[in-house]
């Protein structure tokens, strides 16, 4: 005899359908893009209906905002539980370059989704500190690795840890698009390896300061931190 099915309750039975909605939305969005979607296709690829869409998300910018916030949680606990029970550094980014080398598998979809949210909220004002926030919680995360690695290596940073977050995080996105358009020549963990090569550049670098007239590492200004927006 087959199990009775526990009945959800309310509140698991919206948080099924909000989920179904996002995972639809996010199908499109790669396949389509955000402006060529439609609510009303969202709802028929998650097999609802128009209201439900409406029951569950103001309007389809509601509904990015939502993906952007689901996305970014979502990678920074793949991380953090990668890392978590690392022994060492370097058992770390092992693990980190396992979970890049899985995520190149989809890293077309992948990366097609990141860059159609992010133009999406940038050609929409009100998503735009929805952007922001996202942003700032991977730099967050950035910026806690390096602080644990440079007191792994006894070192002070060679500048404002958030500054060098910055870095590591826009070059993220810069080498998956290069690894994306040019596969052959690029390395499936390349971030990883570009971290690596990084962080063992700031820790020499902090371990031998720059001496009397040689050129500083350090940011030019800190009158703004790097990366506030402006206005």
């Amino acid at each position: 005899m087959t199990p009775a099915r526990k009945r959800l309750t309310r509140e698991e039975s919206r948080q099924q359908t909000r989920d179904r909605l996002l995972a639809a939305a996010a199908e499109l969005f790669t396949e389509r893009g955000v402006n060529g979607t439609s609510v009303e296709q969202i709802a028929e690829r998650a097999g609802y209906t128009r209201g439900a869409f409406y029951g569950n998300f103001e309007d389809k910018n509601a509904l990015v905002a939502q993906l952007l916030q689901h996305r970014t949680r979502r990678e920074l606990d793949e991380v953090r539980s990668l890392t978590r029970d690392a022994t060492s550094g370097a058992d770390a980014l092992d693990k980190l370059r396992a979970w890049n080398r899985d995520r190149a598998e989809h890293l077309p979809e992948w990366l097609a989704l990141r860059m159609e949210l992010v133009l999406h909220a940038l050609r929409n004002e009100e998503l735009r500190p929805l952007l922001a926030e996202r942003e700032l919680l991977a730099r967050d995360a950035h910026t806690s690795g390096l602080e644990q690695a440079f007191a792994a290596h006894g070192a002070n940073p060679p500048a404002d840890p958030a500054f060098l977050a910055l870095i590591v995080h826009a070059l993220e996105d810069g080498l998956l698009i290069q690894r994306l358009l040019t596969p052959d020549d690029i390395r499936d963990d390349v971030v990883v390896d570009a971290f690596g090569l990084l962080l063992r550049s700031w820790t020499a670098l902090a371990q031998h300061p720059p001496q009397e007239g040689e050129p500083d590492a350090r940011p030019a200004t800190t009158a703004k931190p790097a990366g506030t927006p402006d206005g």
